[in-house]
């Protein structure tokens, strides 16, 4: 297969993809599949030579005349029968994914070897599997819960196997950013400077795949819009409704689900919560399967009485209204556009969640039952997250802003981020 001539976007070697490859390198074996050349035609790597951190120094500040993705080989690189085996281990496990993945495990595990690796995806998902495992194990859950839904939907054998391997490339772009800026760190504590950086991993992993792989574009959309929202409150293009692909919805509930399994309140009742809450947010014709599945677990055993809970619901009841009037009284005084644009978002973002927390029945004032508290922690970790992913749009909807804009609307983000 010949390398494509190397596109603006990888026409140098990205220094955070090359680190862990390099890393990896340390204990798999990775080589050059053919001469590495910079753009003028000097010989800067030998074919079948081992990657080593010469090449590091060697490709520094270098334009290549092919990109070095494509140039490099993982010769005891992930294979299908090692998916087959990483699949195997997830599915023996008892975790929040089970209800999700049981049903379909002997589907799930007849596709799994059928799935194309093309040398690229092969090699980024080794240096995963070697220098990143938990990225890795991200990874096959996502393959795996995107492969479920799309089996739960009656999908055809093939549109499974794109559906599994949407969830399985779905973070490849992460690579491509500094690791304290991955989503693992970044969605918890949600720091507008790491997620400036994040932001930017889907559309890169898009274009890895549209333009290093020969992979349907199908796949690289779906990619390209896992965490899109069909409110257009999602990221990196706020895309809405008609604009987004059924492939790309879909991977974006899989991506919700699992950002809520890998918090510290890991159960399936709060990925629900988190999928329902914020009403046309999600696709509810796939959010289903995770409902129905999360109503037949037993919920999480809760130590709130009935006046701690009301007393929480009070406090949450509090801190929307605290974020209203902070909009309010900042959209008053906004003296440029770009800050209206983002408080705008913002004011829409709120009202939304507002709505979801009063469809709830929650804030209902009647009797409170000692099962309702499971729900009304959810709900409380819900919110406090949902406050906080609100400060992030809005200033990332906001960009560069005159200073005293920009101050007034970081004491916003204090609030929103409480």
């Amino acid at each position: 297969m010949n390398a494509p001539a190397s596109s603006p976007a990888f026409q140098t070697a990205n220094p955070h993809a090359l680190a862990v490859i390099l890393d990896a390198a340390q204990t798999r074996s990775i080589i050059a599949s053919r001469d590495i050349f910079d753009i003028s035609g000097t010989k800067l790597w030998a074919r079948d030579q081992p990657v080593s951190q010469a090449l590091q120094r060697k490709l520094m500040d270098r334009q290549l005349r092919h990109p070095l993705e494509a140039c490099l080989l993982a010769e005891d690189g992930v294979t299908a029968h090692a998916l087959v085996h990483s699949l195997e281990t997830l599915l023996s496990r008892d975790g929040g994914l089970t209800p999700l993945l049981m049903p379909h495990a002997t589907k799930l595990l007849r596709e799994a070897p059928h799935l194309p690796l093309h040398p690229v995806a092969q090699l980024l998902l080794t240096a995963s599997q070697a220098s990143r495992p938990e990225a890795f194990e991200h990874a096959v859950e996502a393959m795996a819960l995107n492969g479920a839904l799309a089996i739960a939907h009656d999908a055809s054998r093939g549109d499974v196997r794109l559906a599994m391997l949407g969830g399985l490339l779905h973070d490849l772009g992460e690579m491509y950013i500094a690791p304290e800026h991955g989503e693992a760190d970044v969605e918890h504590m949600l720091k507008f400077e790491s997620y400036q950086h994040l932001v930017v991993h889907p559309h890169v992993g898009k274009l890895l795949l549209q333009q290093l792989t020969d992979y349907p574009p199908i796949v690289a959309r779906a990619v390209a819009e896992h965490h899109e929202r069909l409110d257009g409150s999602g990221y990196p293009h706020c895309l809405q409704r008609e604009q987004l692909s059924p492939q790309g919805r879909q991977l974006a509930v899989t991506e919700a689900v699992l950002a809520v399994l890998r918090s510290e309140c890991p159960e399936l009742a709060r990925a629900s919560v988190a999928l329902r809450v914020v009403p046309g947010e999600f696709d509810l014709s796939v959010v289903g399967p995770i409902a129905q599945a999360a109503r037949q677990q037993p919920l999480p055993a809760s130590s709130l009485t009935p006046d701690e809970m009301r007393v929480r619901l009070s406090l949450l009841d509090a801190a929307l209204h605290t974020a209203h009037a902070g909009i309010v009284a900042l959209a008053s005084t906004a003296r440029s556009q770009a800050l209206m644009d983002a408080l705008t978002l913002s004011q829409a973002l709120l009202a939304r969640l507002r709505k979801g927390w009063a469809a709830s029945g929650l804030w209902s004032g009647g009797e409170l039952a000692v099962q309702d508290a499971a729900e009304i922690e959810a709900v409380e970790q819900e919110l406090l997250f949902r406050l906080r992913a609100i400060r992030s749009a809005t200033l990332l909807r906001a960009g560069k802003l005159p200073a005293g804009d920009l101050q007034s609307l970081m004491v916003l983000g204090e609030q929103l981020g409480a």
